[in-house]
């Protein structure tokens, strides 16, 4: 199957938004925005779930699952691992109050 994480990963190797990939795989925008809002596995009608990974697949991406290997040897993006890291918050400024830039996680 394929993980939310995954899902978006294949958009951005594609180079699309969700919804020419919903266009692509002939779902709604709303069903896109679900699967990858998802946590990890994501989960749907099997029949929307096929359409989705055959249309990633008639675009060029492989879904790699963990601990198999790339059959064509082309580019892809796999997670080793799955560490926490902590989201990135934004600074308030002490003399306007105003949020500014990015500070990194304590």
């Amino acid at each position: 199957m394929i993980t939310a994480p995954q899902l978006r990963a294949a958009r951005a190797l594609l180079g699309i938004d969700q919804r020419q990939l919903a266009e692509l795989a002939g779902v709604s925008v709303p069903t896109i925005q679900r699967m990858e809002a998802s946590r990890h596995v994501v989960r749907g009608h099997v029949d929307t779930l096929m359409r989705l990974l055959a249309a990633l697949e008639a675009a060029g991406v492989e879904v790699i699952n963990e601990g198999a290997v790339s059959q064509d040897g082309g580019r892809g993006v796999r997670l080793k691992k799955l560490i926490h890291i902590a989201p990135y918050r934004r600074k308030r400024s002490k003399r306007t109050g105003a949020m500014r830039g990015i500070v990194a996680p304590k």
